[in-house]
């Protein structure tokens, strides 16, 4: 099996991608070792002691490094953490019952309540987001949540790579921004949330 890996615009990042699928559906995002427990490969990525951000895309994952760590010296413990995950076909989750793993319900993760007249508006950005935004964003080893639309304004939340780089609110604000105000009139504006 072989594993490639690709830099991506956050310098503390690095994507990698086992040439096989990561997840079926979604993403699923590790902040912390104990987020990461619900995931054995998570895990062990933690387990290094030195990663501070673990990212599951649908073929690939994305390691953050903590600040001050090389990845000359990380990257080989990565893929030999990962070439052990996927050779002996372990499961991506712990298992047994989804009764600890706390998933917030929609209405949970957003950030303003919306209002039932901007349906059609948030339809919009929606699509957008899914056809348009997502995939862009996955090829720099990251995702995007829609966290709600108020009064002109859109909150998005950046998750893996794109959570801490650099560019994210370049990102947001010139390249996301003016997509959605070229194609929803009402977006006055885009914000992390």
């Amino acid at each position: 099996m072989y594993i490639e890996t690709e830099t991506t615009p956050n310098p503390a990042s690095l994507k990698f991608l086992p040439q096989r699928e990561v997840m079926a559906s979604g993403t699923r995002e590790f902040a912390t070792p104990e987020a990461a427990e619900a995931s054995p490969l998570a895990q062990a990525i933690f387990d290094t002691g030195e990663v501070t951000n673990v990212f599951f895309g649908g073929d690939f994952i994305t390691v953050t490094a903590a600040p001050g760590v090389s990845w000359t010296e990380l990257k080989p413990q990565v893929l030999a953490i990962l070439l052990d995950h996927f050779v002996s076909e372990a499961p991506l989750f712990a298992a047994g019952s989804a009764g600890g793993i706390a998933v917030p319900p929609e209405a949970d993760t957003m950030l303003v309540e919306e209002r039932e007249e901007d349906g059609d508006i948030v339809a919009q950005i929606n699509e957008l987001l899914e056809t348009r935004v997502r995939p862009a964003v996955a090829g720099d080893g990251g995702d995007i949540q829609y966290r709600g639309f108020r009064d002109g304004v859109v909150y998005l939340q950046m998750q893996g790579a794109c959570s801490g780089c650099p560019s994210s609110t370049a990102t947001l604000k010139h390249g996301i921004e003016g997509l959605l105000k070229h194609y929803v009139p009402e977006v006055v504006e885009v914000r992390a949330a």
